[in-house]
């Protein structure tokens, strides 16, 4: 008898599950919107020109070695990416903790074991949230609990629900926020919403994790992306941020990302990025080199920086534009139920508000493969495709014909 024979079989992964679905579905018609990832109008993926053209410039440096990279990742890359951030004097001071890290997921997972280092017992995340959030932290031995954010007969956000959620908790407590394109919303704060979120955080002495997995790529301007942590640092308070250049690099493979820990002083932060480094050289001992290396190639070199800049916007323009169609060809049906959330939203995600029988048609009917909470990710939707999403999105909503559009099956 097999050693694993009580082993039993894991349930798939519900988005990367999903993919796999898609992928072996012979049907003629389908659509893939379940995951996080930029698609171009012809639904194929998109190396960044910026990107491409660094990568270039990367391989064929000489200097380039394949040697170990410092634990936390290499220290000349890191102001660049913390202006992306903060503002000079900050950097200047001495007070962030920086460490390279395997993109977001990688980077909470770090963070998530230095709070249990630190003593902090409970994390709070928004509800809904992106679902690995809570296993990374219960994976730390954290408790994880939810406050309110979405509010469904609005289709938007909870705002007083999410503060009367922040009265109930405790000093010391750690309070996960998006820092924008909330996943999988779509909802964010407004400015003066954020201004009281930071606020009550202060007030009741919180430790705020910011996840920023979108900066540049929810509106197209990194720095009204980057506002919440803007007033988190203006603040003065001391929190987190996991930063991911996934999406807004488009290098998903790559899992390239960085830990900022904003510390009350120099002495803080050094023995912070101690700690943070230990952490790391247990877990896979050094960063990867490569994607690192491109990221600061881009944006370290002016004329790249600025490519990738309008890159941003018009990766954000198209997802507006998908936004504003799949929202007229709805409302062009006459489908019941209000639709102007998905215009509302911001970010690569929609949250559609189908209930779960409505979204089991979506993908068992109609071969439009979402997850089982209504998100669907607007990067998969095109114009080729936006009609029959809509045709499929008012079918299931009415409960009637399966095939909207006589597409054989």
């Amino acid at each position: 008898m097999s050693i694993f024979a009580s082993i039993s079989q894991a349930p798939a992964d519900p988005i990367l599950g999903l993919v796999s679905r898609f992928k072996a579905d012979p049907a003629k018609k389908k659509v893939n919107l379940s995951v996080g990832a930029y698609r171009t109008e012809e639904g194929k993926p998109w190396i960044l020109p910026s990107v491409a053209e660094a990568e270039k410039m990367v391989v064929n440096d000489t200097t380039q070695d394949k040697e170990y990279q410092p634990i936390d990742g290499k220290p000349e890359y890191k102001r660049p990416v913390q202006e992306l951030i903060f503002n000079g004097d900050i950097i200047d001071s001495g007070c962030i903790a920086t460490v390279q890290a395997l993109s977001g997921t990688g980077s909470l997972q770090c963070i998530a074991q230095f709070l249990k280092f630190m003593g902090v017992t409970k994390v709070w995340c928004p509800n809904p949230t992106w679902g690995n959030h809570p296993k990374i932290f219960q994976r730390a031995l954290l408790e994880c609990d939810t406050y309110p954010y979405w509010h469904q007969e609005k289709r938007g956000l909870d705002f007083d629900g999410m503060m009367a959620g922040i009265e109930k908790m405790k000093e010391g407590e750690c309070i996960l926020l998006h820092a924008v394109a909330h996943n999988p919303t779509g909802v964010d704060p407004t400015p003066d919403q954020w201004q009281k979120i930071v606020a009550a955080c202060k007030a009741r002495k919180l430790i705020p994790l910011l996840d920023n997995a979108y900066q540049g790529y929810a509106s197209g301007e990194l720095a009204k992306d980057g506002y919440s942590q803007q007033l988190f640092t203006q603040s003065g308070m001391e929190f987190f941020i996991a930063q991911s250049f996934a999406k807004n690099f488009g290098l998903y493979g790559e899992r390239i990302g960085y830990i900022h820990v904003r510390c009350a002083s120099k002495d803080a932060a050094d023995a912070v990025l101690s700690q943070m480094k230990i952490i790391v050289r247990q877990a896979y001992s050094s960063p990867p080199q490569h994607g690192a290396a491109i990221v600061n190639k881009v944006l370290t070199t002016p004329a790249l920086k600025e490519m990738w800049l309008k890159e941003l916007t018009f990766m954000s323009n198209r997802i507006i534009d998908m936004r504003v169609a799949l929202r007229k060809a709805i409302e062009a049906k006459g489908t019941p139920g209000t639709w102007n959330h998905v215009t509302d939203q911001i970010g690569m995600f929609t949250f559609t508000g189908l209930s779960k029988d409505q979204v089991m048609r979506m993908v068992e009917e109609f071969h439009i493969y979402m997850t089982g909470d209504g998100r669907i990710s607007m990067a998969g939707l095109n114009p080729g495709n936006v009609e029959y999403v809509a045709d499929s999105i008012d079918k299931a909503v009415r409960g009637n014909d399966p095939n909207p559009l006589g597409v054989p099956e």
